[in-house]
């Protein structure tokens, strides 16, 4: 690797961040039931404790998601949190409202055709709006479980009307530099139709709310075979890609390490991204963030996994010669502009990235270095102690 490839390296990796979730950190399941870890978050400090190793390890994660009713208890007011979350060196992040838990959410939150539950999920989200300016947080984060089981069950264009102005209704009382990222899912929890099934939907949703509104890309919630990056492409020319959750997966859903699946399918995305700044002149404002929760995998180390592949893969987008690659596409040189990309994507920018690390004093190899540090062990005896002497039921062998 020239000189030349190492300052692109080093650029893109000095102004890439991505943000860490922190339902990442804490005991989660599928339908079918949970496998705990000893280890994992109990509380709110725990998963600002776990989310502050990652950030010591990888000095490109300095803030942490939340979701609301997860995270901010009866006991834990917004304030204290943001306090505590500072003295570990972090800033809190995206928050999540949570409007898919609740029994009045059966048959939807802002598309339910109960006024009362309509309401409820609408004052909710105004709540976490407050919250996110507490806290200091730009982003507000939706995701909707809204959608029906059955052909007739719902008013599809009822529904679509309802999200859209319940939305409207929230960003009237968003701060003017407040984004809400409106997220879409082609399925589950529900079998016949969603709400915002596609990137579509959430673009024509958020177009209608106005600019305090931009679509979220989850790259786990498509189908097999989906173009993620032209999406991205599109959502970029229209000005109206708001942000990411990282992911993958194999078959459907979400939850895989990100990169484990398909990793050029990442470095692609990375790609659109770069070569729309290049064309255009313009840094867009974009919130890379990662939504994973593994059930199996020890979850810091999964985290430091999928922030080490993210670096890795932005900086292999930032190695594609934008100029060669433009001259190629205007003479519709396909093998040649193929090539632009594949040169970038199969060089081993890990080296690079080790030099990076050791220039801002951060360990080679995070990964090696967090299991070298005893933190995993610590935390799992502390933890499974703890959940003894508060009572809570379940543990297991994993530490």
């Amino acid at each position: 690797m020239n000189n030349e490839q190492t300052e692109k390296i080093f650029s893109a990796l000095n102004e890439f961040q991505i943000e860490t979730p922190s339902w990442g950190f804490a005991d989660t399941g599928t339908r079918f039931g949970k496998f705990l870890q000893d280890g994992a978050a109990i509380d709110i400090h725990d998963k600002l404790a776990d989310a502050a190793q990652v950030q010591h390890l990888t000095g490109c994660c300095p803030s942490m998601a939340v979701h609301v009713l997860w995270d901010f208890k009866d006991s834990e007011d917004p304030l204290s949190v943001k306090r505590a979350a500072e003295k570990l060196g972090l800033k809190l992040g995206a928050v999540n409202p949570n409007i898919f838990q609740d029994q009045i959410y059966k048959y939807g939150s802002l598309c339910n055709r109960d006024s009362a539950s309509r309401q409820a999920a609408k004052e909710h989200i105004v709540d976490s709006a407050k919250i996110a300016k507490q806290i200091s947080s730009r982003y507000l984060s939706l995701w909707f479980a809204d959608g029906s089981n059955y052909p007739g069950q719902a008013n599809i264009r009822w529904r679509k009307r309802a999200i859209t102005e319940s939305l409207q209704e929230v960003a009237a009382e968003m701060d003017s530099d407040q984004i809400m990222l409106v997220e879409y899912k082609p399925f589950e929890p529900t079998f016949y139709h969603t709400d915002l099934a596609d990137w579509g939907m959430a673009y024509v949703v958020s177009k209608a709310v106005g600019p305090k509104a931009k679509v979220l890309v989850d790259t786990g919630h498509h189908y097999q075979g989906q173009n993620i990056e032209q999406i991205v492409a599109w959502l970029l020319d229209e000005d109206m890609l708001g942000g990411f959750h990282f992911n993958d997966r194999r078959y459907a859903d979400d939850d895989l390490t990100l990169g484990s699946i398909d990793p050029y399918q990442i470095f692609r995305i990375f790609n659109e991204i770069l070569l729309y700044r290049w064309e255009t002149g313009r840094v867009p404002e974009i919130a890379y963030m990662i939504d994973q929760s593994h059930n199996d995998k020890h979850k810091i180390e999964a985290t430091i996994q999928t922030v080490c592949t993210a670096q890795e893969l932005y900086a292999k987008a930032a190695l594609v010669s934008q100029v060669e690659l433009a001259k190629f596409q205007e003479r519709n040189s396909e093998i040649d502009a193929e090539e632009c990309l594949r040169e970038a994507f199969f060089t081993d920018v890990r080296p690079a990235l080790a030099e990076w690390r050791k220039a801002r004093a951060l360990a080679p190899d995070p990964l090696r270095a967090f299991r070298e540090s005893g933190y995993a062990a610590m935390a799992a005896k502390e933890r499974r102690e703890r959940r003894v002497a508060l009572g809570i039921s379940g543990t297991s062998s994993y530490a």
